[in-house]
Order: structure tokens, then C-alpha cells, then sequence
């Protein structure tokens, strides 16, 4: 019988993309943590995978506060397994004009899609290192490398998780740490964009096929990032369905 996996850290693991790395890597064996601020919002996801004999492990922490994500990590590693790979996924799309983009909006905008994916990635670069080896990943947006009407704080958030990203790439790279960022260029095929764009008029059903990008497409992006040959590493890989227009 073959070792089992380390673990496989995924923070800010939502209904949707979360979910769906949750579950692409617990297929492929790894021992998957998942991490919210409320770890009981995940109780669907955890009964879903029980079913299929597949065994979640489910944590709260606040991704913002230093000592938490400390925490977290020394949890994962001491109780768990080693992290072999750790996801940032967190952070909340904003779209405010900018006369109504308040200064505790702009700051928590930051605070939760760029500070905290610093704090997350240090901690795991602090762990790895010390191994020689691992992945840490970042979900991006369209907004890392524009920023649009109405997302000041969203698009100035993603673009300075980019940064970070690239920065922890270029240092981390030759100590054998591979540090990629996934660039979602789409709409994402989830129940939240659903309802998004339910709210502006659209009739979900109607939307031609394949116009929005699926979670399981963007899971098995995050897969074939993290199973990279060293010789032929991505930073950074974009993602949208073909009619997007960019």
C-alpha cells in the first residue's frame, strides 16, 4: 500500500472554487484542509466527500490575523501531515463607485484579498523552505492586471497579491518552493455568479455553453500547476472560456 500524501492547505475555501480544489485533490489522495472563517459552512462539502469515503479536514481562522494563521499552520503540520501545497483562495469581489468607496471599504478590500495572502504565503514559505520543497498557489482575477470602473479597492487588492506572488516567486524559485499565480479572466460557473448575475437581469439558463469557466476547469488548473515539472515551472497562467473577449 503506497504512503499517503501530505497535505494540502486551501484557505478561504468557499462553495466554489475552494470546493472544487477540495475536492480534485482529495481524489488524487492528499489529505485536504480547508480553511474558512467559519468552518461550519463547510459541512455540506465535508458530508458530500464522506460519501464517496473521502475524508475532509475542516479549520477556522481568520486569514487577517498573524497569530491565527500562525496558528493554523502549526496545527496542519503537527497534526496532519506536512503541507505540500498551500492555495490563498480568500477575498471579496467589490464593485463600489469610487465616491462610495469608503476608506474602511477600500482597506478591508486589502486587508482580506492582499495582506492576508502575505501572511499566508510567508507562513508557508517558512515551513517549506525548511524542507526544500512545496507549492503555494494564489487565485487571481481579471482586476490583478486591470483595474475596471467601480473596483478602486478590488483591482488595487489583486493587483498588490500579484506583486507579492511574483515577489515570492523570483526569491523562493531557487530554494525549490514553485510559486504561481492562476489568473481567472472569466465569470466563473458558480452558485454565487449565478445569483449575480440573476440579480442584473440575466437568465442563467440561457447563457450559451461553456461561456462561463467551470470550478473543476480551474481545479485541474491549480492540479497541473502543483504537479509542475521543476524544469518547466508556470508563475503565472490565465484562464477564460473561449468567447471571452480580452
Amino acid at each position: 500500500m503506497s504512503e499517503p500524501k501530505g497535505a494540502v492547505l486551501l484557505v478561504g475555501a468557499g462553495e466554489g472554487i475552494g470546493a472544487a480544489v477540495a475536492r480534485r485533490f482529495a481524489e488524487g489522495g492528499y489529505q485536504v484542509c480547508i480553511v474558512r472563517r467559519d468552518a461550519g459552512k463547510s459541512k455540506a462539502l465535508v458530508d458530500e466527500m464522506a460519501e464517496k469515503g473521502l475524508h475532509l479536514r475542516v479549520f477556522s481562522a481568520d486569514a487577517r490575523k498573524e497569530h491565527e494563521v500562525q496558528e493554523l499552520f502549526a496545527e496542519v503540520e503537527n497534526g496532519v501531515a506536512p503541507i505540500e501545497l498551500c492555495l490563498f483562495n480568500a477575498g471579496a469581489n467589490v464593485n463600489k463607485p469610487l465616491l462610495e468607496t469608503t476608506d474602511k471599504l477600500f482597506f478591508r478590500a486589502w486587508e482580506l484579498a492582499c495582506f492576508a495572502g502575505f501572511l499566508v504565503g510567508r507562513e508557508a514559505a517558512r515551513y517549506m523552505t525548511g524542507r526544500g520543497r512545496g507549492t503555494i498557489l494564489f487565485t487571481g482575477a481579471t482586476a490583478s492586471i486591470r483595474g475596471g470602473k467601480g473596483f478602486a479597492a478590488f483591482a488595487s487588492a489583486k493587483f498588490g497579491l500579484r506583486a507579492v506572488a511574483q515577489a515570492m516567486a523570483r526569491e523562493l524559485g531557487p530554494v525549490n518552493i514553485h510559486v504561481a499565480h492562476l489568473l481567472l479572466d472569466a465569470a466563473v460557473d458558480s452558485e454565487a455568479i449565478h445569483r449575480r448575475l440573476a440579480s442584473t437581469g440575466v437568465e442563467v439558463s440561457k447563457i450559451p455553453a461553456d461561456s462561463l469557466t467551470r470550478t473543476s476547469s480551474i481545479a485541474d488548473a491549480f492540479w497541473f500547476l502543483h504537479h509542475q515539472s521543476r524544469d518547466g515551472w508556470s508563475h503565472e497562467l490565465d484562464l477564460r472560456p473561449s468567447v471571452e473577449i480580452w
